[in-house]
């Protein structure tokens, strides 16, 4: 019989051999749900791993869907290396939205290039804002950010609806729920012609060696993280476990509102309802998958993509429900978490004598 045997040290082959395991086990659950649905599994499979790499535009569909996943996981990593447990980054990424659209409602044909810094910067105050609000119940009376941080996603989401379907509602969009469509002057610009990917790419991996420099090469992130391993240690050495509150919940939050931002005046050019698309949610798959480092949340977050491109090809092509996109994210999670016993456990064989 197999036994879990506690290793004396945490393993570090493990550690980043597990995500490897657990895609490998999610592709093989992914072969057996296939199968069970009556669908070709070679087919299903060819529509998550192949078709968005298959083409300089697919590669470029897949950049756009990553790009947010990135820089909201990067905030995410920075909250959950402190120990801070944000879970409500989508209704950060909202807000973020909203603020954004909000400016860029303000924009008219005469305006200048310069509103689109006050869009990207509205974006990431107003997911700052919406966490903030989560640091200061957290911080005043001691309110669990779980749950907090999750409530206030649904709130968000009646923010956006009230204004869509009531006084940004375009007058002139056949009553359909959604402001009218931004002005050329806020869109993000675009990094080739033909092509959907932004200059939001580039800010996002200028986030990574931002996080990655902020981690491990600066004091502040030295505490941060210190915090969150050992939260006495850290009161030793004098740091704040407020600051590291404050300070992890705003990056995440602007982060997050910064990819909210990215997203309306990028690919959308509006707001309607359909702005919560699960990017906040999914980027915690994202962060842990790339093991809360920015390098590994770079290749996690083009995998996610992978995931989102080939549920919907998958659903188009194959007739397959909506669901499947995140029945994927499930299982590679899950399985991630089963993988993830083997960084402080070995198996061991034990005759049944024993």
């Amino acid at each position: 019989m197999l036994k879990l045997e506690r290793r004396p040290e945490a393993s570090e082959l493990w550690r980043y051999g597990s995500p490897l395991l657990a895609l490998l086990i999610t592709v093989a659950l992914g072969i057996g749900l296939f199968v069970l649905l009556g669908k070709d599994p070679v087919r299903g499979l060819q529509m998550f791993f192949w078709e968005p790499l298959k083409s300089a535009y697919a590669l470029g569909e897949l950049m756009v869907k990553a790009t947010p996943l990135l820089i909201i996981a990067l905030g995410l990593a920075v909250c959950f290396r402190s120990n801070v447990w944000n879970i409500g980054a989508e209704g950060q990424f909202v807000i973020g939205a909203v603020a954004a659209g909000g400016v860029a409602l303000l924009a008219d044909k005469e305006t200048g290039r310069w509103i689109l810094v006050a869009v990207v910067l509205a974006g990431v105050a107003g997911g700052m804002f919406w966490a903030a609000i989560t640091a200061w119940l957290k911080d005043k009376f001691h309110a669990n950010e779980i749950l907090v941080s999750l409530m206030l996603v649904y709130v968000a989401d009646m923010v956006l609806g009230y204004l869509v379907y009531g006084p940004w509602k375009d007058p002139a969009g056949y009553n359909f729920p959604q402001t009218k469509s931004f002005e050329a002057v806020t869109q993000i610009p675009r990094l080739m012609s033909g092509s959907r990917v932004s200059v939001g790419l580039i800010l996002a991996l200028v986030g990574v060696a931002a996080v990655w420099i902020f981690l491990f090469r600066t004091r502040s992130g030295f505490a941060q993280q210190v915090g969150g391993l050992a939260p006495s240690a850290a009161r030793y050495a004098g740091f704040s476990s407020r600051k590291a509150l404050w300070l992890a919940l705003l990056t995440s939050g602007g982060a997050a509102g910064l990819a909210g931002a990215l997203e309306v005046a990028g690919p959308i050019g509006q707001l309607t309802p359909y702005i919560p698309s699960g990017y906040g949610f999914a980027a915690i798959i994202v962060a842990y998958v790339g093991r809360l480092h920015p390098v590994g949340i770079v290749f996690s977050a083009v995998l996610m993509s992978m995931f989102y491109i080939g549920g919907e090809l998958a659903q188009s092509r194959m007739g397959l429900p909506k669901s499947i996109t995140g029945v994927f994210q499930g299982l590679l999670l899950f399985s991630l978490l089963a993988c993830d016993t083997l960084v402080a456990y070995r198996l061991r064989w034990q005759s049944g004598r024993a």
